[in-house]
């Protein structure tokens, strides 16, 4: 059976999920003009776009 291989390209979509929606995230903030959130050196960051 291919599990690993299969596992790897759920993995690899799942991944490219992820970055379509925080493209998708990012874009709606810069047009709502919102901060955008983030943990960075472990504190908690608002970014203005």
């Amino acid at each position: 059976m291919n599990t690993q291989k299969e596992n790897a390209e759920f993995v690899e979509k799942v991944v490219r999920g992820l970055d379509v929606t925080y493209e998708k995230l990012i874009a709606e903030k810069r047009a709502q003009n919102e901060e955008i959130i983030v943990l960075r050196n472990n504190k908690i960051m608002a970014i203005k776009p």
